[in-house]
């Protein structure tokens, strides 16, 4: 008689049920399962520097994305709308995935970014925008991405101006009069809502 053959494992679960109730799978992210209001929350709840900052709030990843479009605005202003959105939304895979300091995730690997990229573009996707960005608008964004950064780090994070500069370049055209002071998460998650319905154009329910 033919031997009986086993039935293949079950892949192990990667999915997680949002807020909206969506299921999204997080190796194989669709964009059909992307809710904005569960990327406002989650990254209102998601804290930059692992949460070593000062403030009675920790400073999230909403109020980070906020800041960064609108040093956009500052350094490249005009730039098109839909544009200032993608940078609204460059964190937004850590709404499911968390936010690691960068020399951590250098040290995870290819595994890390593969499933970062793939939630970049599925949310990417999810609110029209191309799934991979051009090359020129990834550099407008990393450019007030690192003047972020570098206000948080000096601002909340601890960081003399000198020692920072060991660790990071300074960078140019940084506003003189910008002070950070860490919101609430809802008031995080309010302020990331506002600014996507004036980029997207679309209403929030």
């Amino acid at each position: 008689m033919p031997s009986k053959t086993s039935p293949s494992p079950q892949p192990p679960r990667a999915w997680q049920r949002m807020l909206s109730g969506r299921r999204l799978d997080i190796l194989s992210p669709s964009p059909v399962d992307i809710e904005i209001t569960d990327i406002a929350y989650g990254l209102a709840r998601v804290a930059r520097w692992n949460g070593q900052t000062s403030g009675d709030y920790g400073y999230s990843v909403a109020q980070h994305s906020v800041v960064v479009e609108r040093l956009v605005q500052s350094i490249a202003p005009q730039l098109d709308q839909k544009w200032r959105l993608a940078c609204l939304l460059h964190d937004g895979p850590e709404y499911v995935i968390g936010d690691m300091i960068t020399p951590f995730k250098s040290a995870l690997g290819p595994a890390y970014k593969d499933i970062e990229a793939g939630l970049e573009a599925a949310i990417y996707l999810r609110f029209g925008l191309p799934a991979q960005l051009p090359a020129y608008v990834k550099s407008i964004i990393k450019r007030a991405d690192r003047m972020a950064a570098w206000l948080e780090a000096t601002q909340l994070a601890g960081f003399s101006q000198t020692e920072a500069k060991k660790l990071f370049p300074q960078p140019r055209g940084l506003p003189a009069d910008y002070t950070l002071i860490a919101e609430p998460p809802v008031k995080a998650a309010q302020n990331f809502l506002r600014r996507f319905q004036i980029l997207s154009g679309e209403k929030i329910s």
